[in-house]
């Protein structure tokens, strides 16, 4: 239920569309809803009434409404007369015409039916000799005397001779007689007769016929064309809707991990936040618009299918019952079965993902220690896991629609078994059987829809849930409440005092008191075994993590106190993997100084050492590069990554071990034109070589997370340990040799001006 909300929530912001959805999917369904009214209207009365659809005759003849009134009680009959008035010239013969004040009143015309409908069946009986009325008449004479009447006399002269006393007497016996009879077979006598009254005015019944099925004709195309625009009008904003909710979700998620700590992304693998990004906000805006146009739409159809089902033949409601019963317990069974599989089915999608991007991105290395089976079998087992999850959902959903199938089916043979002996028995008629199976369907149709988002729903709601963790996610890295600002004359100290970070959810620090000040206008050095916290160290300064203990500050100003904006304003970052944008050389190197010139760029392409290859490009700055750079090579890659954050001007360089990728000579060069360019910047370099870093003002030695050593390159040879460990295994004894001696040199050379 909770996934559920967290569904729902996607589509709050856009609840004014929504209610305009349910509105014009109202519309919809009094349109779907109103058509089987009229296939039965122009069935019952189009068809087999000609068109006449009166229980109280509108006009009649003044001979045949003496007959009826015949068999009506006394107080009626002026009921009856003031609801009409004589017309001499406008039929063939002299007719009563029903006065407009009485057709427009609903209420009085009830009571005509109610007084008319038994003596209409009654005299259409005795002038066509029926059965039942035969009967009823030799029963009535046998009680006549002989010889008062003349032997070819009809009923109609018995009821005129006979005392008011014997004639109710009479009418209350025959209404004892016919009190059992189905209401439908009175209404249809009574119908018939106003026929037959029509036809002995000399009324046209053919025409009437065909301007009745043409009216009604007309209202269904009016009603169909009115419903299909109306699901037009509700795709269309169930679209808008379905899209902007994504795109409203994808530039959340988008976002949120713009502004994740490296420790979000430790949560996060890149694998799933791409599933989250793409896959799962598309089953969220797929189901967003099935969810306006079906799910909604479904119980509004339901609802009024049930509300005309009753007004139409309540007598086969309990089919609609059975009917509902089975396809909620198909629903539930499904929903038990499925809902399980769906979240595993994102997980199975995150996992092939993840071994997709490993193998597509480890290609090269996976050629060359030839492990390609072993890959094709990793990828076969993600794969197949997938693959049978999927196999289960889809099986689960084709037994789904054979079995709605059978009992659509099912319970249309049920409501003709059933309603064809209500026809039989004449307390139905043809078109509102017809009317019934079509709103029967309805119904039906609208839980087949629930049933069909019901597969689609655990699964979006799974995706919903996923999405929603990343934009709820709390981030550990953010802007303080009440920022502190630099000072604008700030050159760039950096400072760590008794630093010390351990990473979320670990048990040992990675870096333990750190103390120590870089200043602008010298180059700082890191260096350190592999896994000494060089990386993690320098990550600090743009508050990639927060520090655990400590503080750091630059300019004397806690990082922590600074928006992160205004922090990496400061800095020019280059990482150790050299990482390039889609688009040109010229955008990547002014990527960080967007209103940088043609000048700035070429100046910084020339301290990087790029000017050589990109001279050699066709178009030159202007070069395309491709995803991640993949038309580069990796030392081009880190010139490039050098140059833009030279292009920046900032106040403090950071170099994750930048230089790596650089053969010696660039890098002498490269270091010698960087010398110039940040004369007044502090400069941090993180380094594996000692060449690269042998001029630095400070170096720091690392030692598991400590730090081992402070000095310049020649201190260290002297009394660091580890750096000398690190400087035998990558200088030669000579080149040791005659380290130590400048540096023994240079010490007795300070001892002598000393004294």
């Amino acid at each position: 239920m909770e996934k559920m909300g967290k569904l729902f929530k996607c589509i709050k912001p856009y609840w004014k569309t929504v209610i305009g959805i349910i509105l014009i999917l109202i519309v919809q369904a009094y349109c779907d809803l109103s058509l089987p009214g009229y296939t039965s209207n122009i069935v019952n009365v189009g068809i087999q009434q000609g068109g006449v659809d009166d229980q109280v005759p509108q006009q009649i003849a003044v001979s045949d409404m003496d007959k009826v009134l015949l068999f009506v009680s006394e107080d009626d009959q002026s009921t009856v007369k003031e609801a009409y008035e004589e017309n001499d010239s406008k039929y063939e013969a002299p007719a009563y015409l029903l006065k407009e004040s009485v057709s427009d009143d609903e209420e009085k015309m009830s009571e005509l039916s109610d007084i008319l409908a038994e003596p209409m069946m009654l005299t259409a009986g005795f002038e066509s000799g029926s059965d039942t009325t035969d009967v009823m008449q030799e029963q009535i004479m046998a009680n006549i005397p002989d010889g008062m009447l003349p032997a070819d006399a009809t009923m109609f002269d018995v009821m005129q001779v006979l005392p008011e006393e014997q004639k109710a007497q009479m009418l209350d016996q025959i209404d004892d007689k016919m009190k059992d009879m189905p209401e439908t077979i009175t209404d249809q006598a009574a119908v018939s007769y106003v026929k037959t009254a029509y036809k002995n005015l000399g009324m046209d019944m053919d025409q009437l016929q065909i301007h009745y099925l043409l009216v009604s004709g007309g209202k269904m195309l009016s009603l169909a064309l009115l419903g299909m625009i109306a699901s037009v009008i509700v795709g269309l904003m169930a679209s808008r809707v379905g899209a902007s909710a994504g795109r409203d979700l994808r530039g959340g998620v988008f976002r949120k991990v713009v502004g994740f700590s490296n420790g979000e992304f430790d949560k996060f693998s890149t694998a799933s936040l791409i599933t989250r990004s793409t896959n799962d906000i598309q089953q969220i805006q797929m189901l967003v618009v099935m969810l306006l146009r079906m799910v909604l739409y479904a119980p509004i159809l339901a609802i009024g299918g049930v509300y005309k089902v009753f007004t139409t033949n309540a007598d086969m409601s309990w089919i609609i019952g059975l009917a509902v019963v089975l396809v909620m317990l198909v629903v539930i069974i499904l929903f038990t079965v499925v809902m399980p599989k769906f979240k595993i089915l994102q997980t199975l999608v995150d996992k092939l993902n993840l071994v997709t991007r490993e193998i597509l991105t480890g290609l090269d290395v996976i050629r060359a220690f030839s492990t390609e089976k072993h890959e094709e079998e990793r990828f076969d087992v993600a794969n197949k896991n997938l693959t049978k999850t999927n196999l289960f959902v889809n099986r689960a959903m084709t037994f789904m629609m054979p079995v709605m199938m059978l009992l659509m089916n099912g319970v249309s043979v049920l409501i003709i078994w059933v309603g064809a002996h209500g026809v039989d028995e004449g307390s139905m008629q043809v078109g509102d059987m017809m009317a019934f199976i079509q709103y029967a369907m309805q119904i039906i149709m609208g839980f087949l829809m629930l049933c069909m988002i019901s597969i689609m729903l655990p699964r979006a709601a799974v995706a919903a849930a996923r999405v929603d963790e990343v934009i709820t996610s709390e981030t550990l890295i953010h802007d303080p409440k009440e920022p502190k600002r630099f000072q604008a004359d700030g050159k760039g100290v950096v400072t760590f005092d008794h630093v010390s970070f351990r990473y979320p959810g670990a048990e040992e620090d990675v870096l333990h008191d750190i103390t120590f000040t870089a200043k602008p206008g010298e180059t700082t050095a890191i260096i350190g075994s592999t896994g000494s916290g060089k990386s993690t160290l320098i990550n600090l300064i743009p508050r990639f993590y927060d520090v655990t203990e400590g503080k750091l500050t630059i300019d004397g100003v806690n990082v922590n106190a600074v928006t992160q904006r205004d922090l990496r304003d400061k800095l020019g970052y280059v990482p150790q993997k050299g990482v390039l944008f889609s688009g040109t050389i010229a955008s990547n190197i002014l990527y960080g100084n967007e209103h940088g010139g043609e000048n700035e760029m070429k100046r910084a392409a020339d301290i990087a050492q790029a000017t050589e290859f990109i001279s050699a490009k066709k178009a030159g700055y202007e070069d395309a590069i491709a995803q991640g750079g993949a038309n580069v090579s990796g030392g081009q890659k880190q010139r490039l990554s050098i140059a833009r954050a030279v292009a920046k001007h900032p106040d403090i360089f950071i170099f994750d071990d930048s230089f790596s990728a650089l053969d010696y000579k660039t890098d002498v060069q490269l270091r010698k034109a960087l010398k110039d360019q940040t004369a007044d910047s502090t400069v941090i370099i993180v380094a594996q070589r000692i060449s690269t870093i042998l001029h630095a003002e400070q170096i720091i030695v690392l030692d598991d997370g400590e730090i081992a050593g402070i000095g310049t390159h020649k201190d260290l040879l002297n009394n660091c340990e580890v750096y000398q460990q690190i400087a035998t295994s990558q200088l030669s004894e000579a080149e040791i040799a005659k380290d130590l001696k400048n540096t023994e040199k240079h010490a007795q050379d300070a001892k002598k001006g000393g004294e």
